[in-house]
């Protein structure tokens, strides 16, 4: 009997590596029905019997949590009713249909095997698995749909690593689980609830935010909390003035040297003359002491993901965000091991010389590496063992084929890596003390004996400094020069990558996943800006954000909340605490929280007001309000809105990044009389553009349009701007959307369709272009009039058509189908086979059913 074996991958590329290494490389692979995934195919034996392996993956989450639809709303719901709403998960990327996916492939599956990632994300996804097949399955004899599942852990794609994980499975930890599911409601319904009402409450009251939403997060916060103090003790510094004695001596054979004053800084200028006048009474110095001392920089231990970042933003100039990637990349292509694991220990069984040895014939480091094996690899220095995964090491030489970010993490990993069985740098310190009347100066110079590990690091070696005169004991020096410099105490710098994600590793805020999005969060929301040296230069909007918590309440800010929430999550993954009971008391602890800070926010406001200006300031007149029928002002600010100064009411627009604004004439909505207006897409004529009723794009008015939806997409029946009017097929591409005349596309008109980027471009240099009433019989496309003033393309000379721009052949010549398929080959065989003369274009009027908007 064979039995099926379905195993599962946290990404397709891990999963077509575990596939070529269990199999000897002889699975067969086929393409998964989502399009994202693939699924390798191999015979063997599984628990004592043959079996028909499938390997597939997820790409990543399968599932995330959200609340319902009607808490998406953030007009009708309190942000208070998140705290106690229910939740629901949720397909992470619905296109993907992983959920189907996963249970079509595990029909009949007799055994599921998870290699998810080794850490509290990869459990949870190893559960969202196991709900995603379970009824597809066979069901175990016992009736314990859990005794057929096993869990896979590794830390690198080599074929020892992932065939002893094979032959070592355990099981899924649910606690481990349960800690993300946690952590997740936890970040959804407190940020969520901040977030919904200091966006509505700040952008209802000023234009000059230049952030789509004010955000908070339990994590992100406290982070965004450290640059801003840093930015006050930079602000609050007070220069003071200090002087410094500076001398030159000349030797016997006319040799200048310039010794350190030992008493450093004096911040009293008369007591600094007064030493200045001993020091040119006394004029000559006695040398009186020559020591010498051995000096070491040790070694670094092994490499965890947070140093890694670390060095990767003070060294490679690379974020926390893109080093986690570009190692992410590295793993899975199998040349680095696992990149987050806070362990700095190797495993007493990690084979260091046999991953040593890989390097030996490298171009760059491998003479380094063969002087190690031939002298004998250095006990490595004691780090932690965290109990995770080992440390990030090199599993196997690149061979000249990384380039780019990929090859300088590569590079640096294998340098830490080699570096870590190396001994240390030694050095020799020389120090010269001289006395000049009471007063005592030195002349200090190091010599490195032996460089040890800075061999291959090179940017951590010890500089020699200066070269020494050869002096003996009683050895005089006569004065030169002897002078007064005046300088001042300089404020800290800003907090650089590096320096704020040791802080947050001190501080327990976030993970060694986490750290990195925390960051990059808080320089997208525009809370700080990345400046040269990667520091970290806080804005307006973050300043007065930390400011005004600070205000309310200190622990939304400060990092002892976040942090003690973070020990007792890590108590719910070793099963030492209730999930439960951890989750309900953090949210009641930040429902309160959230509660005074609402009752509290005029605090906040006043800060605000003094650094942004108000939307009835901001903003210039463009448009007139349905409702007033004044002049709304276009605020053009992060995000693009109109404000009604009369009615004190926004309304949000499409991104300023991703298009223009235009006014529309004197066309107005038939539903509320708001003036419409146009909106023309990046890349021209190419682009999806069309007119929305700003009212109607925030209040869609009836089902199946939703927010952000203009008159392309408004099935109103009588409306001369909706896609009822000016709607003439469906997509050319089958998308599901309709291709709609654009109205503002004269003299190059053209059809857009309301949901991908297929474009018909058609009568160019035409006068007037219209969608009719009547519809083709043979293809059910409507009917497109169109007239010319002179030098008309159409047959015979004629100014003016009207027909069906498909099937009338006469007018071919004047429509251009290039951009009406994602690409060449598709449109051609879409021609070639006819497709292209009537299938499945009817618009299907459907008549609509408003909500009843109440205006």
């Amino acid at each position: 009997m064979t039995v099926t074996v379905l195993m599962v991958a946290e990404k397709p590329m891990l999963a077509e590596s575990i596939a070529k290494l269990l199999s000897d490389n002889q699975a067969n692979k086929r393409k998964g029905w989502n399009g994202a995934c693939s699924v390798s195919e191999y015979m063997g034996s599984f628990m004592g019997q043959n079996a028909r392996f499938k390997v597939t993956s997820t790409c990543g989450h399968v599932m995330t949590t959200d609340f319902p639809l009607k808490f998406n709303n953030w007009d009708r719901t309190d942000p208070t009713e998140l705290y106690s709403s229910p939740t629901v998960k949720i397909e992470a990327n619905p296109k993907l249909k992983m959920v189907d996916y996963l249970a079509s492939e595990a029909k009949a599956a007799d055994y599921l095997v998870l290699w998810l990632d080794c850490d509290k994300e990869g459990e949870n996804i190893c559960f969202e698995v196991v709900d995603a097949v379970r009824n597809s399955m066979k069901r175990p004899m016992n009736g314990n749909f859990m005794d057929v599942v096993y869990r896979a852990h590794f830390s690198a794609i080599t074929e020892k690593d992932i065939k002893a994980a094979m032959r070592n499975l355990g099981r899924p930890d649910i606690n481990m689980s349960l800690s993300v599911d946690a952590r997740q409601e936890l970040d959804l319904r407190v940020g969520c609830s901040f977030t919904r009402f200091q966006t509505k409450y700040f952008q209802g009251k000023y234009g000059d935010l230049d952030s789509t939403v004010i955000s908070y997060g339990p994590c992100q916060t406290p982070t965004l909390g450290f640059c801003v103090t840093r930015h006050d003790q930079i602000v609050q510094f007070k220069p003071e003035p200090y002087w410094v004695l500076q001398t030159t001596f000349t030797t016997a054979s006319g040799e200048e040297i310039r010794p350190e004053w030992e008493r450093g800084r004096i911040f009293d200028r008369e007591v600094a003359q007064l030493f200045l006048e001993r020091i040119k009474k006394a004029k000559t110095a006695t040398v009186v002491e020559i020591t010498k001392k051995e000096g070491r920089k040790e070694k670094p231990m092994a490499l965890n993901t947070v140093e890694l970042m670390r060095v990767a933003s003070s060294y490679l100039g690379l974020s926390p965000q893109t080093t986690m990637t570009v190692a992410e990349h590295l793993y899975v292509s199998g040349y680095i091991s696992y990149p987050r694991t806070e362990t700095t220990s190797y495993p007493p069984n990690f084979d260091l010389v046999g991953t040593l040895r890989m390097q030996a014939n490298d171009s760059k480091w491998g003479h380094i590496a063969r002087n190690i094996l031939e002298q004998g690899v250095q006990k490595p220095k004691k780090g932690e063992d965290k109990g995770d995964h080992p440390p990030i090491t090199p599993m196997k030489p690149s061979n000249g084929q990384l380039s780019g970010d990929s090859a300088r993490v590569y590079d640096y990993v294998t340098q830490h890596f080699i570096a870590t069985l190396m001994g240390p740098c030694i050095y020799e310190i020389t120090t010269i003390r001289l006395k000049c009347g009471e007063e005592e100066l030195t002349l200090q110079g190091r010599d490195t004996i032996v460089p040890g590990f800075t061999e291959i690091m090179t940017w951590l070696a010890v500089e020699d400094e200066r070269r020494m005169p050869n002096f003996k004991r009683g050895d005089t020096l006569t004065l030169k020069e002897a002078e007064l410099a005046d300088r001042e105490t300089s404020p800290p710098s800003y907090l650089t990558e590096a320096e704020l994600i040791s802080l947050m590793e001190k501080h327990g805020i976030g993970t060694d996943a986490s750290i990195p999005v925390h960051i990059n969060t808080i320089c997208q929301r525009n809370y700080v800006t990345v400046e040269s040296g990667r520091r970290l230069i806080p804005t307006k909007l973050g300043i007065s954000l930390v400011h005004g918590y600070l205000r309310v309440d200190r622990e939304l800010v400060l990092p002892t909340m976040r942090s003690e929430v973070e020990t007792q999550l890590s108590l719910i993954a070793k099963g030492q605490a209730d999930y439960l009971a951890v989750k309900n008391h953090a949210l009641e602890m930040f429902r309160l929280k959230f509660v005074y800070f609402v009752k509290n926010i005029p605090l906040v406001d006043t800060l605000f007001e003094a650094s942004f200006t108000t939307l009835s300031e901001a903003g210039k007149p463009f448009s007139r309000c349905g409702k007033c029928h004044r002049f709304m002002k276009l605020v053009e600010a992060k995000p693009q809105r109109l404000f009604c100064p009369a009615c004190q009411e926004t309304y949000n627009l499409p991104s300023s990044k991703d298009g223009i604004l235009r006014t529309y004439g004197d066309r107005k909505c038939p539903l509320d009389e708001f003036d419409l207006v146009y909106w023309q897409g990046p890349g021209g004529k190419l682009s999806r553009s069309f007119a929305l009723c700003p009212f109607c794009y925030n209040n869609p008015p009836f089902e199946g349009m939703r927010n952000g939806d203009g008159c392309d997409k408004c099935s109103h029946p009588a409306c001369p701007h909706s896609f009822m009017k000016n709607g003439v097929c469906g997509c050319l591409m089958e998308c599901g959307g309709v291709l709609v005349l654009d109205p503002m596309s004269h003299p190059k008109w053209r059809l857009c369709c309301n949901r991908c980027s297929s474009v018909v471009g058609l009568f160019e240099g035409a006068l007037k272009v219209k969608v009719t009433d009547k519809n083709c019989d043979e293809c059910n496309s409507q009917f497109v009039s169109v007239d010319y003033k002179d030098k008309s393309p159409l047959p015979e000379g004629k100014t003016s058509f009207k027909g069906c721009i498909f099937c009338d052949q006469a007018v071919k010549e004047c429509i251009n189908l290039n951009h009406a398929y994602l690409d060449e080959e598709a449109r051609q065989k879409s021609i070639q086979s006819g497709r292209d003369r009537g299938r499945g274009r009817g618009r299907g009027r459907g008549g609509p059913r408003g909500r009843g908007r109440g205006r």
